[in-house]
């Protein structure tokens, strides 16, 4: 994934997580429970945390070239995926099950992460 994929993606995503969010504060503030409400919250605060994480990944990226960049900032769109959108699914059906899919998209997150810290290692 090239830096302009990443932050167009980046972009994309920060679209999504702000009209998630106003989603769940005008939307769904009527239509559940204030505990669902509170699990579709967590996945606005992951996906508008690693839609920035996206961004700099890009300008990571675009510094210091390395293709790892790349490896973690599709799984921290991975991550964004399993994990927000597991828990925008299980506040909006109330199926319980997806909650079983939110720890692989943490897993993502901290793997992606990883790999930026390992990345700017072998950059110096």
């Amino acid at each position: 994934m090239t830096e302009r994929q990443l932050i167009i993606l980046a972009a994309l995503n920060m679209i999504a997580a702000v009209g998630a969010g106003a989603f769940g504060a005008h939307g769904l503030k009527q239509m559940i429970s204030a505990d669902l409400l509170a699990v579709w919250q967590t996945g606005v605060l992951y996906h508008l945390i690693h839609a920035l994480g996206l961004f700099v990944v890009a300008l990571l990226a675009a510094h210091y070239g390395s293709s790892l960049f790349s490896t973690a900032g599709i799984l921290m769109f991975a991550g964004i995926v399993m994990f927000s959108g597991s828990l925008y699914l299980l506040a909006i059906t109330g199926t319980k099950w997806l909650g079983a899919v939110t720890p692989i998209g943490g897993v993502a997150f901290l793997v992606a992460w990883a790999l930026v810290a390992w990345a700017a290692w072998r950059s110096a």
